[in-house]
């Protein structure tokens, strides 16, 4: 047979089909591999991601974030958010569009006591609420420092796992505005008026989203929100939009010709227009509120919409901000100090010392 009709020899035949250059590649790794040391251990499972010795270089600074770091739990033990402690006697400040009902959870110390929440004051602008543990005192509050001077890719570190362990990352994006463009639901609606003028019929549920976790459902026909009639679509959008995520509202709606309700926990709108076909699971989760702050710090810990609340720290052990949104699987927005703690600290001092009541003349 002509050695130009021959079948090409199998190794021949992987070169041209992969290509030399890929070829001569894996040909010098099989050669880096054959004379590795093979003594050498590949590197432990603790060690891959913020491992022990990684964290034993922030390990000092636990005393001064997790320390001053608690968990915000419902009545059944389920964590909800973690607080950042602002003052020895139990002021706290907690993401306020994870509590809407503060009376309904308590907060767990690290050093194992427990304490209902007093709720001071509540700031939907900033997203924040200041509370007080009943009770309490004796707490190890943040050392507060700043965050406009802070440059881009120098290191921070947070507390994670409700305030219970400590992460590294960097600052990933200069300070600025998130605007925001209001709550959701994540319901499609029929856009044509219901024949009997009784509602708005639901054509469309997101996955994953405040009206799936309500137990809403696909031809369900909205007739009251928030105590308001609604016969148009247009109207629904109106009164879910100008809300905050995080709010509860009720919601009266036919099913099957049956009348029922439920409660709805609003999100942000951007939040729901992103992950309308369910894409969460692969970020773990991202914040009820993600938008609509007058300013953020951006960083790239790795963290759960759970620990938002929680300090955010340089490594001198400073706290710079405020966790308040878990945005993807690599942002998270914190509130810089300069946005919130001037105005943190005038609601603190008029709860120690209100002004006292005017005598009746």
């Amino acid at each position: 047979m002509p050695a130009d009709k021959r079948p090409a020899a199998p190794c021949a035949r992987f070169v041209a089909s992969f290509g030399l250059r890929h070829c001569a590649f894996f040909f010098l790794l099989s050669l880096l591999c054959a004379h590795a040391d093979p003594s050498r251990l590949p590197l432990p499972q603790e060690d891959r991601t913020n491992g022990k010795h990684t964290l034993s270089a922030v390990e000092k600074l636990k005393p001064l974030t997790v320390d001053c770091a608690a968990r915000i739990e419902s009545p059944l033990g389920r964590t909800l958010c973690t607080a950042t402690i602002v003052g020895e006697d139990g002021y706290v400040l907690i993401k306020a569009s994870e509590v809407p009902e503060l009376q309904k959870s308590h907060i767990q110390f690290n050093d194992g006591r427990t304490a209902d929440l007093r709720e001071v004051h509540r700031d939907t602008r900033l997203d924040l609420v200041l509370a007080q543990a009943v009770g309490i005192s004796g707490l190890h509050a943040v050392s507060m420092g700043g965050a406009h001077s802070l440059s881009l890719g120098q290191w921070l570190c947070s507390v994670a796992d409700a305030g219970e362990d400590t992460r590294i990352g960097i600052v990933s994006a200069k300070l600025r505005r998130i605007p925001g463009e209001g709550a959701a639901m994540g319901i499609r609606m029929d856009a044509k008026a219901s024949k009997d003028g009784k509602g708005v019929r639901i054509v469309g549920i997101a996955s994953e989203s405040p009206a799936e976790a309500a137990g809403l459902q696909e031809d369900d026909i909205l007739i009251t929100i928030a105590g308001e009639k609604v016969a148009a679509v247009d109207r629904v959008y109106d009164l879910v939009k100008r809300r905050q995520p995080g709010e509860i509202i009720d919601i009266h709606y036919l099913r099957k010709d049956k009348e029922e309700s439920c409660r709805v926990r609003l999100a942000s709108r951007t939040k729901v227009l992103n992950n309308w076909e369910g894409e969460d699971f692969a970020n773990g989760g991202i914040s009820l509120r993600s938008d609509n702050f007058p300013e953020v710090l951006q960083h790239d810990i790795p963290l759960l919409p759970a620990d938002m609340g929680g300090p955010v720290a340089t490594l001198e052990g400073k706290v710079v901000g405020i966790n308040i949104a878990r945005v993807d699987r690599v942002t998270t927005f914190a509130l810089p100090v300069e946005a919130f703690w001037p105005e943190v600290q005038q609601w603190i001092k008029a709860d120690r010392h209100p002004p006292k009541a005017v005598v009746a003349q």
